[in-house]
């Protein structure tokens, strides 16, 4: 199970390094077309693509680093560095979206505003359905391989689509003598940024934190409790390493059964929740009752 788990995080490299050669392009692309056209929401547009090719390169930096197996200084492995490599990108994302908005909202109020040219709408409708194929294409691989970090990517991808769509309504609508709503779909655009780098911070420190879906250990907790010989449980906990799940269950079993068949009973719970539930790795403590 531990190679499959490797193999999947080599898999998972693939989305990265699309993502980066997409955000590459698309960033230089709306930063020289929106500078031509004077187009503050393509240019913010282009700004926060360039954040995402830092933040894709952390995460192919982490799914690298992920893939090293235990050693001295990290008996458990360093499936961590997946999740670490999600906190720096999100405080890179956090800190150019700051910078967007202090830039579009002071051309909110400059005194000169003209309305962009068109062709940087046309620019930033090439750039939503570039990146929501991309977005397709990581959706459906971080499902196929349970990978935190990839569908991390994949929502990023999304919002980077909507973000180019909404710079988009900004630019036509200010071809009809209301040049102000670019800039003010420009904070917006800020604000998205923020919003993502936010959310990502936030699953980062909580994973890092060992913090755990309380949903999730309810649906351990129905499963362990199906199995034949388990009378009940008396505590469960589970702590994620990257994108892997390890649980920690203490269950309570009939007092007169030898020693053989408590522990072929702990065995079935690891198997329930290793097979039915992905877990990576399962500690079972048997008590009697």
């Amino acid at each position: 199970m531990e190679q499959a788990k490797y193999h999947d995080l080599k898999m998972g490299e693939r989305g990265a390094i699309i993502s980066i050669f997409a955000y590459i392009l698309l960033s230089v692309l709306k930063i020289f077309i929106g500078n031509m056209a004077n187009s503050e929401a393509l240019k913010a547009d282009g700004f926060n693509n360039a954040t995402d090719i830092i933040a894709s390169i952390a995460v192919l930096i982490g799914l690298r680093l992920s893939q090293k197996p235990p050693d001295e200084d990290h008996p458990y492995g360093h499936w961590k560095a997946e999740t670490v490599a999600s906190l720096v990108a999100s405080f890179i994302m956090i800190a150019v979206g700051i910078q967007v908005l202090y830039g579009a909202i002071s051309s909110v109020f400059s005194v000169k505003q003209e309305s962009p040219n068109l062709i940087s709408a046309w620019t930033g409708m090439f750039s939503s359905v570039v990146m929501y194929m991309v977005y397709r294409y990581n959706r459906n691989l971080g499902k196929k391989i349970n990978s935190q970090a990839v569908m991390a990517a994949a929502k990023d991808n999304l919002s980077d689509a909507w973000v180019s769509i909404g710079a988009v309504i900004g630019i036509i609508g200010s071809q009809f003598n209301l040049p102000w709503l670019d800039p003010v779909t420009a904070v917006i655009v800020g604000l998205l940024i923020c919003k993502t780098g936010w959310d990502i911070f936030r699953k980062a420190s909580h994973d890092l934190t060992d913090g755990y879906d309380e949903e999730q250990l309810g649906i351990y907790r129905k499963s362990i409790l199906k199995i034949q010989g388990v009378k009940g449980i008396k505590d469960i906990r589970a702590r994620k390493y990257g994108s892997n799940s390890v649980v920690d269950v203490v269950i309570i079993v009939n007092s007169k059964l030898f020693i053989g068949a408590a522990h072929d009973i702990s065995e079935r719970v690891e198997e329930v929740l290793m097979e039915e539930h992905d877990v990576f790795e399962v500690h079972v403590h048997v008590e009697p009752n």
